[in-house]
């Protein structure tokens, strides 16, 4: 679990009474292995999280509120009606129906989201939101809901919401609702980077002309050699779509990393450093050769 109790912003600082961090999801590996009746791919993942990401506070209030603020601020819905509504406030109505259901009373709340990581960008973005604002709100209303009933409402909002709210690292399956602890799995250097190209998920997976692809197989502890031998399946599709991949790749790559490969489903790729100063290093090149694309250097949660 991610807490954050310290932040820039005023409002913020000035009014808010808890803070809670929506980490960053990095997929090290995805492999698609199969495809549902109903459409939805299976998958094997192995995911970890950063220690940089969005920053929800929460705050006392008259009435319910939500604000945005952070530089991909402009891009996010501030409702939460229709299929692309935030996911925020979808949370909110979700958890507060189910606590009320049971009888739970939840006091009007004051939401404001930091938006500090790109938008449709492969690393979690909304369903971390999301996840985030369930933890938030669960600690904000002093109310807590059954594990598997939390897990259904999780996976109401995304099949990436369950394991953003467990935020450790994790092999993933099925839809992404099975979830097995990777405790093993150090803590890892690295470059986040993205071209600021939105990816539609969608899109890629239509792309995807091989849906049943080799599973991940056993796991081994020479972690680094182990990740060199597997691959993102929905990476080939999304270079077709987004040429800027191919070069944030080589550009992430070519600062010396130990493994580059893209999260998710696009654009962000990630580059494994042996160091995080090496990861700082590589990002103060990177901002100076494309200033205006986003690179960050991030530590993942893991052993040591």
């Amino acid at each position: 679990m991610f807490l954050d109790n310290v932040s820039s912003d005023n409002w913020l600082a000035d009014k808010a009474s808890l803070f809670e961090l929506a980490p960053a999801k990095i997929n090290l590996a995805l492999h698609v292995t199969g495809q549902r009746a109903d459409g939805y791919h299976l998958l094997e993942s192995i995911v970890t999280f950063a220690d940089t990401g969005d920053r929800l506070a929460f705050s006392d209030a008259d009435a319910d509120d939500f604000s945005v603020s952070g530089r991909f601020a402009s891009l996010l819905p501030t409702s939460a009606e229709g299929r692309h509504g935030n996911l925020v406030l979808k949370a909110r109505d979700i958890l507060r129906k189910a606590l009320e259901d049971k009888g739970v009373s939840t006091t009007p709340v004051a939401i404001h989201l930091e938006k500090n990581l790109p938008v449709a960008a492969g690393i979690g973005g909304g369903s971390a939101d999301a996840a985030a604002a369930l933890r938030g709100l669960m600690r904000f209303w002093n109310a807590s809901l059954p594990d598997a009933e939390l897990a259904m409402l999780c996976l109401s909002l995304g099949a990436d919401v369950p394991m953003c709210l467990r935020g450790e690292p994790l092999m993933a399956r099925g839809i992404g609702e099975d979830l097995t602890a990777l405790p093993g799995l150090p803590s890892l250097a690295l470059v986040l980077g993205n071209p600021l190209v939105g990816v539609s998920t969608p899109d890629i997976f239509r792309r995807l002309t091989q849906k049943d692809n080799p599973p991940i197989g056993e796991l081994d502890s020479d972690w680094i050699g182990f990740l060199r031998t597997l691959r993102n399946d929905l990476e080939p599709p999304a270079r077709s779509l987004v040429r800027e991949i191919d070069q944030i790749s080589s550009l992430i790559g070519a600062e010396g990393t130990m493994l580059t490969r893209m999260s998710g489903s696009g654009a962000t790729c990630f580059g494994i450093f042996p160091s995080f100063e090496a990861s700082e290093k590589a990002v103060e090149s990177l901002n100076g050769q494309k200033p205006e694309w986003y690179f960050q250097a991030v530590r993942t949660v893991g052993q040591g």
